[in-house]
């Protein structure tokens, strides 16, 4: 099992990126990606770390654990140019941070978002069909999270990408030890929100495909 989407206290999280890597380990998971909060005031120190973490980390180890930045509140304007820096200081996983509805969040972030070099649209919100469709073309994930609020529009989602073959991805987003719940607690949420089990073991092996491609790298 994965989670692509974990907050450290090098953003706004409140646990050390060691401690969040055991206890997703402890949990079951098999990987995950630390993916803090970023944009150009802290962009290559937050990318720095994170690099450096993940190069440290036990290769033997039984979970995992791979870089990765949430590219957050941007002016939408600056996706591009921030995820091609990011991918240049070693950044694997990158992560929009879309237009949740419990947040003030610019329009068209989605879209232009989705014309950078990002990997997951994270909870985006009452997305639309052209947006959804450009994920689709594009491979981006588009994320089904538990997290409280922003999953207020999961729903939405799974029917955007039913209508139109989008990948999907489930999430943790996770910034404090409650909020890492089990693969099974995860795999609930899904289900609680409209996924069939089919539809579930398809983004697993998608989400298995997609860090096959990367790990190669």
């Amino acid at each position: 099992m994965y989670n692509l989407h974990a907050h450290t206290f090098l953003s706004d999280g409140q646990l050390l990126p060691s401690e969040v890597a055991v206890r997703y380990q402890d949990k079951g998971y098999r990987a995950i990606a630390i993916t803090d909060h970023a944009d150009y005031s802290n962009i290559k120190q937050i990318a720095k770390a994170i690099v450096e973490f993940c190069k440290r980390w036990p290769k033997d180890s039984a979970i995992k654990v791979l870089p990765g930045v949430e590219l957050t509140h941007l002016p939408p304007q600056q996706f591009k140019p921030l995820a091609s820096l990011a991918r240049k200081e070693g950044i694997k996983i990158i992560i929009a941070h879309g237009e949740t509805p419990v947040e003030p969040v610019v329009k068209n972030t989605n879209r232009l978002a989705l014309m950078a070099d990002i990997d997951i649209l994270a909870h985006p919100g009452l997305i639309s069909d052209e947006d959804t469709e450009l994920a689709k073309d594009r491979g981006i994930f588009l994320e089904i999270t538990s997290r409280k609020g922003h999953r207020q529009t999961n729903a939405h989602v799974i029917k955007q990408a039913r209508k139109f073959g989008a990948k999907l991805i489930l999430n943790n987003d996770s910034h404090t030890p409650e909020d890492i719940i089990s693969p099974a607690e995860l795999i609930k949420v899904g289900l609680d929100f409209g996924l069939t089990t089919a539809e579930i073991d398809k983004i697993y092996e998608d989400v298995k495909v997609f860090l096959t491609k990367k790990e190669a790298r």
